[in-house]
């Protein structure tokens, strides 16, 4: 991968803090969510309830789309990435802990969430794992997209 392109995802997951997740419902529509998220590289973590609708897609067909952006005033100037990625529940409890440590870093101000990993009962931690990324800049032209296969 070029190492302008890994920079450029890399200062885009870390200028952000929520995403837009697709999964694949039972009857085959997408359904897309807006979660947080914290990454470390190009892997992405995640929570949802363990109960909620994304974790049961998800245990059936681990596939997700997602895009991370921001608004802006000026259309030539929307920059952000989409991913086509595999979404797996994180089973070790060192890296789940890891993971909601970093989920935490990202929200300093935020006084509501435990500060140990909940319980498997309670939430349920996702490793995304990129297979394809398309960093959109505008800037280069409209709708310019560099393709990356991971």
């Amino acid at each position: 991968m070029d190492s302008a392109l890994t920079d450029t995802i890399l200062q885009l997951l870390q200028q952000h803090r929520i995403m837009t997740l697709a999964t694949v419902r039972a009857d085959g529509w997408p359904q897309a969510t807006t979660v947080g998220y914290a990454h470390e590289g190009l892997i992405l973590y995640f929570l949802c309830a363990p109960d909620s609708q994304k974790a049961a897609n998800l245990a059936r067909d681990d596939r997700v789309s997602l895009t991370i952006d921001h608004d802006t005033d000026q259309v030539m100037q929307i920059r952000g990435l989409s991913m086509a990625a595999r979404a797996k529940p994180v089973l070790d409890p060192q890296e789940a802990e890891r993971a909601v440590r970093l989920l935490l870093a990202r929200y300093p101000q935020q006084d509501s969430l435990p500060l140990q990993v909940p319980s498997a009962s309670q939430v349920r931690v996702f490793r995304v794992t990129p297979k394809l990324i398309s960093v959109l800049d505008y800037r280069k032209g409209f709708g310019h997209a560099d393709l990356v296969s991971c």
